[in-house]
Formats: C-alpha cells, structure tokens, sequence
C-alpha cells in the first residue's frame, strides 16, 4: 500500500474534529473550518488547521457579550447618554452616519422614540434595544478593533436591524459599545440565542483577522475550562463582601456532603468529563496524524497539540472547587486542634516562651 493510500485510510478512522471546538447546540450555520472534505471526510482540510494552529497556540479570545436591554424609553436615553459619555464621544448609525455632540445624539433618541411609539405589538415588558459590548485583551489595535465591530455590525444587523455603536478607550481593553433596536424592519424582534453569540464570536473574530490581528472564538470547553463565569451581579456583591445566594446555598449543599462523608452525583458531572476526554482524545488522535507527516510544519504542530492537552487544566466544576476548598479547611482546623492551637495561635503543649 503507497503511503499516499495509507494516509488516506488513517484520516477516514478519525472522528471530526469540528467537535473540538462546536459548541453543542444548535449552529446558526456551519463554519468553514466545520466543513469536512469530501473525498476524505476525516482529513484536515487547510481551514482545520488554521484554526487548530491558532487554538494551540493560544491566539486571544474575543469576547462578545449581551450587557442588557432596554425596557423602556427613559432606559434607552440614559443608556446612549453612557455609551456616548453625554455627547462627548462620537456615535455611528448603521447608515454610516456620525453622530456628534449632544444635538446628534437627540436627533436618534427622538428618532428611536418615535418608533418605539409606532410598535403597538411590542409587550409592557419587552426590550427597545439590545445592548452589546465587543471587546479584545490590552494591547490590541484599536482601530482594527473599531473597523472590525463596524464590519460585524453591518454583516449581522445591518440589512433588517436600526443600531448605533461607540468605541470607549478609557479601558485597557479596547471595546465597542453596540446598541441594536429589538424590532427589525421586518417585523421581526430580536431574541438572541447561545448559539447566536458563538456565531457573533466567531463573526468579529473572523473581521479581526481580516485586518491583521490573530483572535479566536472557541467555548471554553476547547481549552478545559468547565466552569461558567459568575454573572456580574453575583460578582459585583462578592466585591461588597456579602455573601449571594447562590454561593450561601452551594456551600450548604457541599458542606452537607464533606460533613456526611458522602458524595452526591450529579448526571451532569458525567457528562462534562466524558466530554473532555472526549475532546483530550481527538486532539491527540489528529496530533499522532500529523506526526505521520513528513512535513517539518506538521510535525511542529503535532508536538504544540501534544503541548496544549497536556497543559489543559483539571477538569473541576464550581462544587469540585467548593468541595476541596471546605476540605482543606476542615483538614488545617482538625491538624490545629490536634497541636492544641488556641484561637490566639499560640501552641498550648509548648507552653509561654516568657516563663521558662
């Protein structure tokens, strides 16, 4: 068999590696790093590899976020009035237009009000807007940054959606501000899914490199990391050191389990680490392929996937963390009381240095 041949057949045995890095639900539209080849599904189609190259070596993540909506027309007057620092910074419409000063950004309040006002559909509490931050690590070219939210507002909002964007450099993370009216001129309201902000991502990621600047959109499962980000209000009273209720009532729990000797299972718990062997195992299948290669460049590549599964964190939910962290406590109180610390800290069993 000539090695041409035997290449071929190595490839079709491997899964798709598209599953690295998709997030699982449903796609909008498939990528075109998702798109097998034909011939040889399995292979590693030049699209695959970019994107592999760009992960392993760890190219700046993109973030994109929904921050809010606006319920009524007094909130979306003071939300433009902070995007646009009350006039001071310049805004631009979706026609292209700029907005300067406090008259411009009256003119769109009005505009938007006066719309919001012909919307007899909309209920009592749906959104006027929808309010959007795109943002990239320090150091990051803010012009690409601003040229690329532009192109990605016009490629997603810009035929059906009214929208006006602000770029804040007061930050050392250059972002954009991105403020999209609900209603579309279709008729159609905006109601942005899980998979709708993975497609946003991969989107403005997409622009970023257009203009020079190495960015990725991969979930968080794709690097190891399992755990969500605390949502900001939760964050927000932690930094007030008062104790939410979601931290008070995972603590009970876990701390019912370290006290009872017993561990609790969880369906999901399973099924996120089956998941990430799942995706340890296929990167390493496609890096013992590029091996294989007699190109220098595969074989480079091979040794940094190699790299990347091995420096993936453990895998560990928020109540792993929890659980260990009480255990450790629970483990130093026990070894303390065992040495006779009172709650001064002084040793007991060695007596008061001053008296001998």
């Amino acid at each position: 068999m000539s090695r041409r041949s035997q290449r071929s057949t190595d490839l079709a045995g491997l899964p798709p590696i598209s599953y690295v890095w998709e997030t699982p639900n449903r796609r909008p539209r498939r990528a075109e790093w998702d798109i097998p080849d034909l011939k040889v599904p399995g292979r590693l189609t030049p699209a695959m590899r970019a994107k592999l190259e760009r992960i392993v070596r760890r190219a700046p993540e993109v973030m994109v976020k929904i921050t809010g909506r606006t319920k009524d027309v007094a909130h979306l007057k003071s939300h433009l009035a902070y995007i646009t620092r009350n006039g001071e910074l310049d805004a631009e419409t979706e026609q292209g237009a700029t907005l300067a000063g406090r008259s411009g950004l009256k003119d769109l309040q009005q505009r938007w009000e006066d719309d919001a006002g012909l919307d007899d559909k909309r209920r009592r509490d749906g959104s006027l807007s929808i309010n959007i931050i795109l943002s990239m690590p320090a150091g990051t070219a803010a012009v690409a940054v601003k040229d690329s939210a532009r192109a990605f507002a016009i490629e997603t909002f810009g035929y059906n959606h009214d929208y006006v964007f602000v770029q804040h450099l007061d930050n050392k993370h250059p972002h954009v501000h991105l403020t999209v009216r609900s209603l579309g001129h279709d008729g159609k309201r905006l109601n942005p899914r899980k998979a709708d902000l993975q497609a946003w991502r991969e989107r403005f990621a997409g622009e970023l490199r257009l203009r020079g600047i190495s960015a990725e959109a991969t979930p968080r499962r794709t690097r190891g990391r399992v755990r969500k980000a605390d949502r900001g209000a939760v964050l927000a009273l932690r930094k007030r050191k008062i104790t939410a209720d979601v931290d008070r009532l995972a603590r009970q729990e876990v701390l019912a389990e370290v006290r009872g000797g017993r561990t609790a299972k969880h369906p999901w718990d399973e099924q996120i680490k089956s998941r990430q062997d799942v995706i340890r195992r296929r990167l390493l299948d496609y890096a013992a392929e590029l091996q294989r290669s007699e190109a220098p460049a595969d074989r480079e590549l091979a040794r940094q996937v190699r790299q990347f599964v091995n420096d993936m964190p453990a895998v560990e939910t928020r109540r792993h963390a929890l659980k260990n962290e009480l255990s450790e406590l629970a483990d130093h109180r026990r070894r303390s009381a065992e040495r006779g610390v009172d709650r001064d800290g002084r040793d007991e069993t060695r007596g008061d240095e001053r008296t001998r």
